[in-house]
């Protein structure tokens, strides 16, 4: 009775191992996996109901948590689980990744990995991020220290001046085009934190990265904290963003250049280490974006506003304080391109800066 007993249940474990292995994804490891499933894929709102197969009733998923690779098909990500970013982890076009409220990815990263460790959404492709005041998404490091990963990385369609299908400095990235309406998706209640990942002194990571995106993506209530190069930097295109709250970046916590021509609405900027770079670094032709509502404090002096070649852009109440040094023009350009509340500067000395700074007590979300 015994032997008949053993023999059953390895009889029984080869065929769970076969069947587990003929319902296995086909997507580089980054999609679902089915179990007790004699074929096909079931989708993951499908749990515990006919999955399309003949024999496929009452299917189990088991999410696989390690992102990286590529995506082949629309997946949503389940905010029940913490994700481990494994690698670049990318979304072509044509594909869309969806991020509910409350969903953790950690990047997991191994010494040497740190700049091919990223999350990149490819033009055409798409992300939905869903996060809410009480339940943000939040993307990290295991680590927990500047520069452990690549952050986000979205590539669009919208004009640059590197012009159509620009080769990004980071990853071989393809981006821009002429469609200025193009859109990536959208973002909501965000926090990146430890991003800013260095390739070499010329070419680095940032938190947020936006290449070519355009005016049709949605970008909203995003944090970047202590990463060790830019906070958010616009490569061109037309998107516009409203409530960012930067924290002690390396770098510069806002940079542009190829000519961005978005909008900033609420944004707030401190520093409290020392060693950064600016608030705000414009370079490139003047696309003149307009900042609305911008603050930005420093208990450690250095600069708030610079802007290289003929780099401009239009202020509307902009509160600067605890900085040595307002507005560096860099390379000598049009201190005219710089307009506060509809007033063109005359003198890098102007003192104009000083609105109410902006209020956000009530953002506990970033917390």
């Amino acid at each position: 009775m015994k032997m008949n007993n053993l023999k059953k249940s390895v009889a029984f474990i080869a065929l769970s191992a076969l069947l587990l292995a003929s319902c296995s994804s086909d997507d580089g490891g980054t999609d679902p996996v089915v179990a007790n499933c004699s074929d096909g894929i079931m989708n993951q709102d499908e749990t515990g109901v006919d999955c399309g197969g003949s024999s496929c009733n009452a299917c189990i998923v088991a999410e696989v948590t390690d992102l990286e690779g590529a995506l082949t098909k629309d997946r949503t990500l389940l905010a029940t689980e913490t994700y481990a970013l494994k690698g670049t982890f990318s979304v072509p076009s044509d594909i869309t990744l969806t991020i509910p409220a409350g969903t953790t990815i950690i990047a997991d990263v191994e010494t040497g990995e740190e700049t091919s460790t990223y999350i990149v959404v490819q033009k055409g492709g798409k992300i939905d991020i869903q996060g809410t005041a009480s339940a943000p998404v939040i993307m990290t490091s295991a680590n927990k220290t500047p520069g452990d990963w690549g952050g986000l990385v979205i590539a669009g369609d919208a004009t640059t001046t590197e012009g159509v299908d620009a080769v990004a400095e980071v990853g071989q990235i393809i981006y821009g085009g002429t469609n200025d309406t193009d859109n990536s998706g959208s973002i909501s209640y965000l926090v990146i934190k430890y991003a800013g990942a260095q390739i070499n002194a010329d070419s680095q990571y940032n938190g947020l990265t936006l290449y070519a995106v355009g005016s049709g993506t949605t970008i909203g209530y995003v944090a970047i904290i202590d990463g060790q190069d830019d906070g958010v930097e616009f490569f061109g295109g037309t998107v516009s963003a409203s409530n960012l709250y930067i924290e002690n970046n390396e770098d510069d916590a806002v940079d542009w250049t190829e000519g961005w021509n978005g909008t900033l609405t609420n944004t707030y900027i401190t520093h409290t280490k020392a060693g950064f770079s600016t608030a705000l670094e414009a370079d490139g032709s003047n696309g003149n974006p307009t900042l609305t509502n911008f603050t930005a404090v420093s208990n450690q002096g250095g600069t708030a506003l610079q802007f290289k070649k003929t780099s401009g852009a239009t202020f509307i109440n902009i509160s600067v304080t605890g900085y040595t040094t307002n507005v560096d023009m860099k390379d000598a350009g049009p201190v005219a391109n710089v307009i506060v509340d509809a007033n063109p500067l005359a003198t890098t000395t102007d003192d104009v800066f000083s609105a109410t700074p902006l209020d956000i007590s009530t953002w506990t979300w970033f917390n």
